[in-house]
C-alpha cells in the first residue's frame, strides 16, 4: 500500500471515529422509553509504547462496526449460540482498556494490533477473510504480547480469548 492509500485510510478511521463518537452523543445513553440509562466511566487508555509507531508510522487498521446502543445492547444475541458468552464487566481491566482503544481507533501498544485474524483454528464463526481483527490485551508481567486477545468482527461482535486462540468466548456488552 503506497503512502497516498494510507493517508486516505487513515482519514477514514480518524472519520469513522468522529461518526460514532458524535453518534453515541447524539444517542446519549437514553433507552427507547426515553430514560437516562447508568453510564459507566470511560476505559483507561494504555500508554502507546514505541513498538506503536515502528518505521515512522503506525498501523491503521480496518474499525470493527460501532458498539451497538445501550437499547440496541437490551436485544443482544450471541453470533453463534454453541459459542460461550462472557460479560463484558466480568473481563480483566486490561481487556476493558483494549475495548476502550479499539472505540476510539486507537493509539495501541503493539504495531500488530488490528490485523487481520484468519481464524485458521475455526473457533469462530466462518466468515470471509478480513472479516476478524486481533488486538492485544496487555499482561502485566509478560515481556511480550502475552496470550490474551480481543477479536472483532465486521457487524461490532467481540470476542475473547485468554489462552491465545485456544478457545473463545463472545462479549456480551449489556453487562
Amino acid at each position: 500500500m503506497n503512502s497516498r492509500n494510507r493517508l486516505i485510510s487513515l482519514v477514514a478511521v480518524v472519520l469513522l471515529g468522529i461518526a460514532a463518537g458524535v453518534a453515541a452523543l447524539l444517542n446519549g445513553g437514553n433507552d427507547p422509553d426515553g430514560a437516562s440509562s447508568a453510564k459507566s466511566p470511560p476505559a483507561a487508555s494504555a500508554p502507546a509504547s514505541p513498538s506503536a509507531t515502528r518505521g515512522g508510522t503506525a498501523s491503521a487498521p480496518k474499525p470493527s462496526a460501532p458498539a451497538k446502543s445501550s437499547a440496541a445492547q437490551g436485544a443482544w444475541v450471541p453470533t453463534d449460540p454453541a459459542l460461550a458468552d462472557v460479560c463484558r464487566g466480568k473481563l480483566p481491566v486490561q481487556a476493558l482498556d483494549t475495548l476502550g482503544l479499539i472505540a476510539r481507533g486507537g493509539p495501541y501498544p503493539y504495531r500488530s494490533d488490528g490485523i487481520v485474524f484468519e481464524n485458521r483454528e475455526g473457533r469462530l464463526p466462518r466468515q470471509s477473510n478480513g472479516y476478524y481483527h486481533e488486538f492485544t490485551v496487555v499482561t502485566p508481567g509478560s515481556g511480550d504480547r502475552g496470550t490474551r486477545r480481543i477479536v472483532t468482527g465486521g457487524i461490532g461482535e467481540q470476542y475473547w480469548t485468554a489462552d491465545h486462540y485456544a478457545s473463545f468466548q463472545e462479549i456480551d456488552p449489556r453487562c
